[in-house]
């Protein structure tokens, strides 16, 4: 009788290109994964995301950018600090931009994907960004539909088998319930980005809060934004923690 064997099936794993990352969660988002960062008001979310796009587009990848506050022209010239031209990207049609309001998102999820579907499958999308998805929640009075909603939005992001990266605006030291919290239950991965008073300045922090199916890095470590991007650096201690605590 032959014996049976079971072997772990190695995931495939995105480099996430933020700098000393990877490192932290097995090398990169696992394929097809749904992640969200949760950072308040300066803390640096949206260069986090495009960062990660950027990584795609540099591995000859195409990549999705949806926006609900950003315009266009504004957005190449700020991501032109980092040296990311990304208005090149667009004319090889290797990145798409598209600003979307809440209400379209919304029609989006009742027509099962929308323009947002259409532009994936005929490009080849990868990687996709939606920056933020904090407004969604001010379209539904109720709470029961913003869960539902949140579900939804996932459900078809799942479906896509793109990596996706969700940016959502929140003080994570004083999370919310309701649409965030099923937003945040339904993400493969969350990861926070503290933005604090510390000796006279604002420092950042990041902290891998869940990452499913990967053993990652469970210290707060410092967060640098420099010419090149975000660069995820030492983990730091609790006492420095309890300090960011009291300075909120």
């Amino acid at each position: 009788m032959a014996k049976s064997k079971s072997k772990k099936i190695k995931e495939v794993r995105i480099p996430s290109g933020i700098e000393g990352l990877d490192k932290l969660i097995e090398g990169g988002f696992q394929k097809n994964s749904t992640n969200l960062v949760v950072g308040d008001s300066g803390s640096g979310k949206t260069i986090f995301a495009v960062q990660f796009l950027v990584e795609g587009l540099k591995k000859g990848e195409s990549c999705l950018y949806v926006t609900f506050e950003e315009k266009k022209e504004e957005f190449f010239l700020n991501m032109a600090d980092f040296n990311w031209d990304l208005e090149e990207y667009e004319k090889k049609k290797k990145f798409f931009f598209l600003e979307y309001s809440p209400e379209k998102v919304r029609n989006m999820i009742e027509e099962g994907g929308g323009e947002i579907e259409n532009i994936i499958l005929k490009h080849k999308i990868s990687r996709i960004v939606i920056d933020s998805i904090t407004s969604f929640a001010l379209l539904f009075e109720d709470e029961l539909q913003k869960r539902e909603f949140a579900l939804a939005l996932f459900d078809i992001i799942r479906k896509w088998d793109c990596t996706s990266l969700l940016t959502l605006e929140e003080n994570p030291l004083h999370r919310k319930g309701g649409a965030s919290t099923s937003i945040q239950f339904e993400a493969d991965s969350i990861i926070l980005i503290y933005f604090v008073r510390r000796k006279g300045e604002r420092k950042r922090f990041l902290e891998i809060l869940k990452m499913r199916g990967t053993k990652h890095s469970t210290a707060i470590h410092s967060l640098e934004i420099t010419e090149k991007g975000f660069v995820v650096g030492e983990k730091v201690s609790d006492l420095v923690l309890g300090y960011v605590d009291r300075s909120i």
